[in-house]
Parts: structure tokens; C-alpha cells; sequence
């Protein structure tokens, strides 16, 4: 009898607090439909490596099934290029065809991924980590997982978590960044919609020629765009409607899954608890606000310009990072607040999905400088 419970003697209060904190992902998941999909398997898997002599891990010469797990999907970059497919084939570029403008705001709310890339630096994370922390700003969780895995990081598991909760918590943090640098005219800015009838022919080529510049320019995202694009194809080229389905639907789910699950590998206690984690985790934080006030900030710029009646509502500029699609309807959703008449659905969304593009090629220019 004694036998069977001695393991409790191996349990250490930095496993008890990973049980904690696997139970508030778990409750955020459950209670507050945060990214449950996600948030679920990563709290149980977090409970599942922190028990003492967990046989979920590798000990000694005995692998762990999620070590496994990781080796076969994660330290491989396939989980997050799968993603990628599931993410492209959900992603309808029209309105982006419809206005290409729109590119320049997601291209701009990728500033707080430099910024933070060297204020992590300056606090003394090595440069590869630091690169790795600063992807968290995009909210783009496959694109921190693919570049900090790429880099060999030790915190892959602090930056998971801290993407993919920046993810969910996207209606919490961008309006009030939003409204502070914004003022009340400003965001009552009415901005016409004219839908532009997109051909088939354009709405095959966009994820082919999109693939081929952005390899020409950052070769090491090739594979992350490509895979995205991909997926865009699939849903666009009209032949293969039920794989297209699978990939909205299934894939993505499946994939995120397993992946929560894996992760929770980098999240033992030994690994997870230190000061760099929460290090980390506040520097996220800063990515995320400074990639929302770029995209602001430059609509802002671009506003000096332009005549009355041709100015852009500055908030959809918060839309440019690459949180797809709750992003857009924060956005959306302020904007109907200040003014119910006033509908910019669909300019956040362009601008949403241009910061998806943008998110991956800033990743890839990441990788080709440090890489």
C-alpha cells in the first residue's frame, strides 16, 4: 500500500502551481470560451507533464508519448504549416482584392514585432530569443511557434501561451489602445464600400503570385506562406469543395488540438516557471500593443493627405495584425458603437487578412536575418 502512493513524495510546489495553472486554462477554455480548442488541451497537458515521474514525458531511456509528439510535429514545424492550410482555406481575400490599399496597414502593425525584438534584446534575451518573443505582437500563434522552433528557443512554451492568449483576448486589449490614440471624430469616419466583382481567374492567381513574390524577397517563409496560400487555393479553385471543407473545419481543429496538447511539453515546471516567463509574457503584451498603434497610427499619418470625404477611419489600422478574424470584428464592432450606421466590417476585415500576409512575411524576413 505504501508502494502505491510513494509517488507523492516526489510531488514539489512548482508542479502544484502548474496544476494551477493548467486549471485556469482549462476554466478560460470552459467558462469563458477562450480559444477552448486550444486552451483546453494545453491546461490538461500542462497538469499531464507536471506529475512526479510523469510517463507522458520522457524519463531516462522510456519516451514520453507527448515528447514524441513533439519531435514528430512540433520540432518539424508540421503542426504549425498544417494549421496554416486549415487558416488559408478559411480566409476570403476579396475584400483586400476589392481595395489592395489596405496591405499598408498590415504592414505597418508589424512594427511592434521590431520594436519588441529589440527591447527583448536590450533586457538581455539572446537575439534568436528575442526574435522569437517579438512574433507574439502578430497574435499569430502557427508563426510563433514555427519561428521560436526554428530557433531552438527554451521559452516555446511561454510564447505559445502568450500568443495564443493575446489571440483570445483581443476584444479585451486593442479597444482601449484603440481609443486612446484615437479622438471621437475620428472614429465616427464614415468609409464607402463599393464591392468590386473579383474574377475566379484573379482569386486563383492572388495565392500563386502572392507565394512566388514573397519567396523571392524572404526564401525562409516559403514554406509558411506557401502552406497558407495553399490553403487559400484549395477553397478558391472550386474543384475540390470537400477537401476546401475539411481543411475550414476539421483540419484546423484536429491540428490545434494536438498541438495544444504537445506544447505542454515545454510547460514542466523546471522549464515554465523562471522570470524570463513572465519576462516574456509582458513583452508580448507590449508587442501586441505596439503592433495595434502602428497600424493606427499610420492610417492617422496617411489621413494629413487626404481631402474630407476621403479620409480612413483609423481604427481599422488596429485590424493589421494577424488575430483573423477577431480583429476585424472589434473593429467592426466600435465602430457601430460610436455610430450605429457606420459599417467597417469589411475594410477590417481587408485589413485584417493583409495582416495575416504580413505577419508571416515579417516572420520570414525574421528568420533570413537571424536564421
Amino acid at each position: 500500500m505504501l508502494e502505491l502512493f510513494s509517488n507523492i513524495l516526489n510531488i514539489t510546489w512548482q508542479q502544484a502551481v502548474m496544476w494551477v495553472i493548467g486549471g485556469v486554462l482549462i476554466y478560460l477554455a470552459i467558462a469563458k470560451d477562450m480559444e477552448p480548442t486550444l486552451l483546453l488541451p494545453m491546461g490538461f497537458g500542462a497538469i499531464l507533464v507536471n506529475l512526479p515521474l510523469s510517463g507522458a514525458v520522457t524519463q531516462g531511456a522510456e519516451a514520453g508519448i507527448i515528447d514524441v509528439l513533439f519531435g514528430a510535429g512540433i520540432a518539424n514545424e508540421l503542426f504549425p504549416l498544417l494549421l496554416f492550410v486549415g487558416i488559408g482555406a478559411m480566409i476570403d481575400f476579396t475584400p483586400l482584392l476589392t481595395n489592395p490599399k489596405l496591405m499598408i496597414f498590415g504592414a505597418a502593425a508589424q512594427f511592434g514585432i521590431f520594436f519588441t525584438l529589440s527591447l527583448a534584446a536590450f533586457l538581455g534575451f539572446d537575439l534568436k530569443d528575442a526574435a522569437s518573443i517579438a512574433i507574439i505582437g502578430a497574435a499569430d500563434g502557427p508563426t510563433s511557434i514555427f519561428v521560436a522552433n526554428f530557433f531552438n528557443s527554451k521559452y516555446i512554451g511561454a510564447i505559445m501561451v502568450a500568443a495564443y492568449s493575446y489571440m483570445a483576448l483581443v476584444p479585451i486589449i486593442q479597444p482601449p489602445v484603440i481609443r486612446l490614440l484615437t479622438t471621437k471624430n475620428e472614429r465616427l469616419i464614415r468609409m464607402d464600400y463599393h464591392q468590386k466583382s473579383i474574377s475566379k481567374r484573379t482569386k486563383i492567381l492572388f495565392p500563386i503570385v502572392i507565394t512566388m513574390i514573397t519567396g523571392i524577397v524572404s526564401p525562409q517563409s516559403v514554406a509558411l506562406i506557401g502552406f497558407l496560400m495553399f490553403g487559400n487555393l484549395i477553397r478558391e479553385c472550386g474543384v475540390l469543395d470537400s477537401l476546401s471543407d475539411t481543411a475550414q473545419k476539421v483540419l484546423p481543429n484536429l491540428v490545434t488540438l494536438f498541438l495544444g496538447l504537445t506544447i505542454a511539453t515545454k510547460m514542466q515546471a523546471e522549464y515554465f516557471l523562471t522570470a524570463q516567463t513572465l519576462m516574456i509574457i509582458g513583452l508580448g503584451l507590449i508587442a501586441f500593443i505596439f503592433d495595434t498603434a502602428g497600424g493606427v497610427l499610420v492610417a492617422k499619418f496617411i489621413n494629413l493627405f487626404l481631402p474630407e470625404g476621403k479620409k480612413i477611419n483609423p481604427m481599422i489600422g488596429a485590424a493589421g495584425i494577424s488575430a483573423f478574424p477577431m480583429s476585424a470584428r472589434v473593429v467592426h464592432k466600435m465602430g457601430l458603437k460610436e455610430d450605429p450606421q457606420n459599417f467597417l466590417l469589411m475594410h477590417s476585415v481587408g485589413v485584417n487578412v493583409s495582416g495575416q500576409i504580413a505577419s508571416v512575411i515579417a516572420g520570414g524576413l525574421i528568420l533570413n536575418m537571424l536564421g
